[in-house]
């Protein structure tokens, strides 16, 4: 994985603190140095038989988390890049014991190791989609308990994540240190939904859990109609509700039907089974419609598929996407299965959401890598007994955030501040500040998309001048502070505008 220009300087940053502090502090940020080299770790979160597994296969490109309850479902599992597929599984004491995939390709169901003693499961496989994000498949909290446990909310400060009373504390804090997440959740957001990403917030320090690293997947919508019946036109103004009621804590609330994006992403349909659709949509309307009335008609009525091929194609598609190809097929009989499989990962909504973690997670990446570290580093310093240490540690992340390039990360801490509601500014201001954190579009920053650089530049400067007079005027305190850092960075915007434009006339010169 190449490593962003601010996460590199962060590394530097560790190894001049590394020579200058005693061994134990000099080990704790080794590994946090260790940590900026490896992809973005994302965890998908949500309550249990949410889809998680589900999503987590559609993201991976292949089917190796198990979707039914079980003793893997119940602790921490990460999904890494290696040179072979491998499941260890990680006691809590620091031991691994490993074991090979199963015969289905698939994590066993059995761990071989009392589930009180692991802390997580660690998975590495071939699949390229892993090379620049590490997934990390939550348990989910209880459905039938609406309260976080007491051990969770009595830890909750430090290390742990939002999950029933059945998982440890080591398997909290592998949560914890995922630096975004994917929060699963179907049909209606309950209030324990929103208090999880809360807590998943306050686990960690400066980027944690908010509308800049997090987002929502409203899943199983084909769940939310009956039959074979479209669910997008309840799904699309429902899932815009729920990105309403969390828009404190997700950029955004992305419908998906999973068992078709894992099902399509996954490679899991056959020849055979479309081979098997192109025999049903032959069928007569009447005789087909009366088949996709439900479920159980369409495993008992009489078919020229076997009963054994139906019920597959449920497990692949369910009843929505069994419709869906069978519309399809019926009106291109030619349509081959590569093409069907295209077409039913678009059906799935799964692109939008492949996108968007490009836009706001991955594009992201190096600023959240790099905030996540230094908010470590913070945290070192105030729990470091020795003051020379501690001194140490916090002058070189002070004098690392005075560089104009790491004002971004000041950017980011503010916009998470006013995105959760700490700190109160005007909707206009706050999607202002929004957009300066999160991009280095100053079209798009600034809402000017045809500007050339000397408007762009104008623009950044009169942006960089409403902020300050709102800092000295009108603003409170916890305000002005936020005031003043949008300012300095609208500032720098129009720098790197006029030195962008300027390296431009340079080169065209010299043409």
């Amino acid at each position: 994985m190449t490593v962003g220009p601010l996460s590199a300087r962060v590394a530097t940053l560790c190894d001049e603190i590394i020579a200058r502090v005693g061994p134990d502090v000099a080990g704790q940020v080794q590994h946090v140095r260790e940590r900026l080299a490896e992809p973005l770790r994302v965890a998908i979160a949500g309550r249990l038989k949410a889809g998680k597994s589900t999503l987590v296969n559609a993201l991976i490109g292949r089917r190796v988390a198990p979707t039914a309850v079980g003793e893997c479902t119940r602790v921490v599992t990460r999904f890494r890049y290696g040179p072979a597929d491998r499941v260890d599984v990680v006691r809590r004491d620091g031991t691994r014991s490993s074991m090979p995939l199963g015969d289905d390709g698939m994590i066993p169901q059995r761990l071989g190791v009392p589930a009180g003693r692991v802390a997580y499961v660690d998975v590495t496989l071939t699949s390229e989609k892993l090379r620049d994000l590490t997934v990390v498949d939550t348990p989910g909290l209880a459905s039938t308990d609406t309260r976080l446990s007491a051990r969770a909310a009595a830890e909750l400060s430090e290390t742990t994540a939002p999950f029933d009373a059945g998982i440890d504390a080591d398997s909290a804090s592998e949560v914890a240190a995922a630096e975004a997440v994917v929060y699963v959740f179907t049909q209606a957001v309950r209030a324990d939904d929103v208090q999880a990403l809360e807590a998943f917030r306050a686990a960690s320090a400066r980027l944690a859990s908010s509308p800049i690293n997090a987002l929502g997947v409203f899943g199983k919508v084909d769940t939310l109609v009956g039959g074979a019946a479209d669910p997008w036109p309840v799904a699309a103004p429902l899932a815009e509700q729920q990105a309403a009621l969390l828009a404190r804590t997700v950029s955004e609330v992305v419908p998906v039907v999973g068992l078709l994006a894992e099902t399509g992403e996954a490679g899991r349909l056959t020849a055979a089974d479309c081979a098997a659709l192109k025999e049903l949509a032959a069928l007569p309307a009447g005789q087909l419609q009366v088949l996709l009335a439900s479920v159980d008609l369409f495993r008992s009525r009489p078919a020229p598929v076997s009963a054994e091929r139906r019920e597959r194609l449920l497990g692949l598609l369910d009843l929505y996407g069994v419709g869906f190809a069978l519309a399809q097929v019926a009106a291109e009989p030619q349509l081959g299965t590569g093409e069907l499989v295209r077409r039913l990962v678009a059906a799935s909504g799964f692109p939008r959401l492949r996108h968007t973690l490009e836009q706001t997670l991955r594009w992201r990446a190096d600023a959240i890598k790099a905030g996540w570290a230094l908010s470590r580093l913070e945290r070192l310093a105030g729990h470091t007994g020795d003051r020379r240490d501690r001194e140490t540690l916090r002058d070189a992340t002070e004098r690392l955030l005075r560089e104009p390039a790491y004002h971004r990360l000041r950017l980011l801490e503010v916009a998470q501040r006013v995105a959760t509601g700490k700190v109160e500014l005007p909707v206009a201001w706050e999607q202002e500040l929004t957009r300066l954190a999160t991009s280095d579009d100053a079209r798009w920053v600034l809402r000017r998309p045809q500007a050339g650089a000397d408007e762009l530049a104008a623009a950044a400067v009169e942006a960089a001048n409403r902020w300050r007079v709102y800092a000295v005027a009108g603003a409170g305190p916890a305000q002005s502070r936020v005031a003043q850092v949008a300012h300095r960075g609208f500032h720098l915007l129009a720098q790197a505008i006029r030195e962008e434009a300027t390296r431009r006339t340079g080169q065209e010169a010299g043409r």
